[in-house]
């Protein structure tokens, strides 16, 4: 019975469990949040993770 009051986000598995800012990955489509190790940089990072940056990066 609580599940109808379940979001988009919730029903797609994506968790943001302490309000960290969110990014759209520019190669697959999904949502990241925020990490420590991107935090001089969070303004530059358009990619989730190196995977997704050599596989979808423009030659």
């Amino acid at each position: 019975m609580g599940d109808k009051n379940k979001t988009a986000k919730d029903a797609a598995g994506f968790r943001n469990p302490h309000n960290l800012p969110t990014k759209i990955c520019a190669g697959c489509g999904k949502p990241f949040t925020w990490r420590k190790k991107w935090e001089r940089d969070w303004e530059n990072v358009r990619y989730c993770s190196d995977a997704c940056k050599s596989s979808y990066s423009k030659p």
